[in-house]
């Protein structure tokens, strides 16, 4: 049932793949910049970057319809402005400041957005699964055709709370994606010493759940195979599975040195599969876009990061007086 398959890739237009090609820019671009403020100071805690799984997210809200809900762990920048939130508001919240979309007292892990159903970063692992369920039962209850993309690690792949959530949404029939965004390496273990099998999805078989492997590394596999996903959620079928196997080019977080791999591998991966390389020769070779303009993306896609971090420098310390708002409801 929930055997290995290939989802054959979308023709998406010209139009199409610059935006998707912006996104991923956009995200890139955001992330190296977060890495810059970090290391000058100016980021406190934890910060975790999206570096390499750029087309994971970019390729599911490809997929999504308006109204569909997000929910994910730590490493969850890209996810904030896939779905649309302002770079502006995310960076200053990386800052903590008051122009931050938590008022500057969520940080980089815990930062929402109601408008763009984006439910979380969430810093325990694994924890974001059930409340995943939660939101997918929400929806199923108003029956308003909605889905949710619930994404998580592989490290968290092995939690418990992840397997109570398979079986409750099997027997429910939740409308929810289980992203398992695979990056290969659970903080410092790589897959093979933290995980008994070689694939990941098909744990959800023994609940019924059918799923499938994604090369994460390709937004238009990514945006296929979301957009099969999404279909079978929303014709009642219940949960689905995606195991997308992508690459963090980074540490775990920034105080990671990542000694346990070698520099020759994250260039192999660099070299010969970087989501925005991908896209960007797809635009060259079939003449949808001239060198000149993609050099005209990246200088407008820089410009909004400066922008953004510029926002986020100027914004005023929140004052003591939050610390009491957004408590209760």
């Amino acid at each position: 049932m929930a055997a290995r398959k290939t989802t054959k890739k979308p023709n998406v237009s010209a139009e199409e793949l610059k935006a998707y090609y912006r996104e991923m820019l956009l995200i890139r671009r955001f992330e190296e910049k977060a890495g810059q403020l970090y290391g000058m100071g100016l980021i406190g805690g934890f910060c975790h970057l999206y570096i390499g799984q750029e087309a994971v997210v970019v390729g599911l809200e490809a997929a999504a319809k308006e109204g569909d809900k997000r929910v994910t762990s730590y490493r969850d920048h890209g996810h904030m402005l896939a779905c649309g939130m302002e770079p502006g508001g995310v960076m200053a919240e990386l800052t903590g400041r008051e122009g931050g979309l938590s008022k500057g007292k969520g940080g980089s892990m815990h930062m929402f957005s109601k408008e763009k159903h984006f439910y979380g970063g969430h810093g325990i692992v694994g924890a974001q699964v059930p409340l995943g369920a939660g939101l997918a039962f929400a929806d199923k209850y108003k029956e308003n055709g909605g889905v949710t993309f619930t994404y998580f690690g592989d490290g968290a792949a092995n939690q418990g709370q992840v397997y109570e959530t398979f079986n409750m949404a099997a027997i429910w029939d939740l409308p929810v994606v289980f992203v398992i965004e695979n990056n290969q390496y659970a903080m410092g273990t790589s897959q093979a010493r933290s995980t008994s099998t070689k694939d990941i999805y098909h744990r959800g078989e023994a609940f019924g759940i059918p799923g499938e492997i994604v090369n994460g590394m390709d937004v238009l596999a990514v945006k296929a195979a979301g957009e099969k996903a999404v279909a079978h959620c929303r014709a009642g079928k219940g949960p689905y599975i995606l195991e997308v196997k992508t690459y963090r080019y980074r540490g775990h977080s920034m105080s990671d040195p990542a000694k346990y791999r070698t520099r020759e591998e994250v260039q192999k991966v660099r070299e010969q599969s970087d989501p925005i390389e991908h896209v960007r020769e797809l635009l060259l070779t079939g003449k949808h876009a001239t060198e000149d303009d993609l050099k005209a993306i990246d200088k407008e896609i820089k410009e909004v990061v400066n922008q953004a971090a510029e926002f986020s420098k100027e914004s005023p310390e929140p004052a003591v007086e939050e610390l009491w708002t957004d408590i209760y409801a």
